[in-house]
């Protein structure tokens, strides 16, 4: 069964135009790659043909993944985003209750997670923690390092 995943119109639109690439630049240059080799004659014994033949199926694998990605798509306002609760989309300023250091986050889906961004993805331990927690809670946290409490101190879109 296919999972639906939400994006911002942004990465959709990042995801369709990668999609459009691998069906009109990259199919194209496999198929001059697997006519070139076919034209050196004996394909039994023909390992560019082969090698070409193998990338042309990882290239269709790849644009079959990218399109039931897209075809289970969904894009989500961002600005109708609850900000009573922590929710995809969030922006979430916590606090570490162990050191009082505070740290602001967005919860993001998984293609759009770059920690150096400070998003984190929303199947993250820290993210899956806080999501439906509300200002001014407690979030306690089974992450990797440990158990961590974590004081909601703003939630913003």
């Amino acid at each position: 069964m296919n999972e639906i995943k939400y994006y911002s119109k942004e990465s959709l639109a990042t995801l369709k135009k990668e999609l459009h690439i691998l069906e009109t630049v990259e199919r194209l240059k496999i198929s001059a790659a697997i006519a070139e080799a076919r034209d050196k004659g004996d394909l039994s014994e023909n390992a560019e043909y082969d090698a070409a033949k193998d990338a042309q199926g990882l290239l269709e694998l790849k644009i079959g993944k990218l399109k039931n990605l897209i075809a289970n798509a969904r894009v989500l306002d961002e600005s109708k985003i609850d900000t009573s609760k922590i929710l995809i989309y969030s922006i979430v300023t916590i606090k570490n209750l162990d050191n009082n250091m505070e740290m602001t986050y967005t919860i993001v889906p998984e293609s759009e997670a770059d920690f150096k961004e400070r998003k984190i993805s929303v199947s993250s331990p820290i993210a899956k923690g806080l999501i439906g927690k509300k200002k001014k809670e407690i979030a306690t946290i089974h992450a990797p390092a440990g158990t961590l409490k974590f004081e909601i101190i703003n939630i913003s879109r």
